[in-house]
């Protein structure tokens, strides 16, 4: 009767370790989208994302030219939800030399979400820039920690030659952007009711209102044509 009972308990155990287990939700909330063993959250068409070292690395040419194509995607679709991660560029302005005279350009990526078509995610998503600033630098609107031609960075977090966390937040019309612990840029969708302009009177490049653009949707890390690291990406749904 005893050994009937233990092996009740160990069952009941096993059965909720691989329930936990099934969807990698943690008791926070969150699930795991890439704890740095494998890939099975996402897709792509590219072989210039890899695993090394425990970091989703983007090996790309360095040209500096983006291609739809080679992004890499959720597998899922996600509304309203909390998107954390931890990203690194390269700092020196070594890429696209060719293309800018000469000057080149440090690391460029971006993080997108809620992208209604993959195969256009620059018109049918939302762009938060992944990128270097020097220390003391004013941010640009499209700067690291910006909601990318939409809403102005309130200021620099950025840390150079350091992982860098982001803390990207979701929920209906609202989107909030953390870099490294401080809010750096924040958008009210519905705000945004004209193409191509901004609540502020400055132009963006939306063919679109960005009020009208779907509010659930892939979440995408970019190819810009320069490498990109990745790590600790984990997401928890409103």
């Amino acid at each position: 009767m005893k050994k009937l009972f233990y092996s009740a308990i160990v069952l009941l155990l096993a059965t909720i370790i691989i329930s936990g287990c099934g969807n990698g939700q943690s008791d926070d909330g969150y699930t795991t989208l890439f704890d740095g063993t494998d890939l099975s959250s996402w897709t792509t068409k590219s072989p210039d994302w890899k695993i090394d070292d425990d970091v989703l690395v983007l090996d790309s040419k360095g040209d500096y030219v983006m291609i739809n194509d080679h992004y890499i995607w959720t597998k899922e679709q996600y509304g309203d939800f909390v998107l954390e991660l931890d990203f690194k560029v390269a700092e020196d302005p070594i890429y696209g030399k060719e293309k800018f005279d000469g000057e080149g350009r440090p690391g460029n990526s971006g993080v997108f979400i809620r992208v209604e078509d993959k195969g256009d995610p620059v018109q049918t998503g939302i762009e938060i820039q992944v990128g270097a600033l020097e220390p003391g630098e004013e941010p640009t609107m499209n700067s690291v920690g910006g909601i990318f031609n939409l809403a102005p960075v309130k200021v620099n977090m950025y840390k150079p030659g350091e992982w860098n966390h982001y803390k990207i937040t979701c929920e209906g019309s609202m989107i909030t952007i953390e870099l490294n612990g401080t809010v750096t840029s924040t958008a009210d969708l519905d705000e945004y009711t004209t193409a191509r302009l901004n609540p502020d009177g400055s132009e963006n490049k939306f063919r679109r209102p960005l009020k009208d653009f779907a509010r659930t949707g892939y979440i995408g890390l970019q190819d810009h044509g320069t490498p990109a690291y990745y790590k600790n990406i984990k997401v928890k749904k409103l």
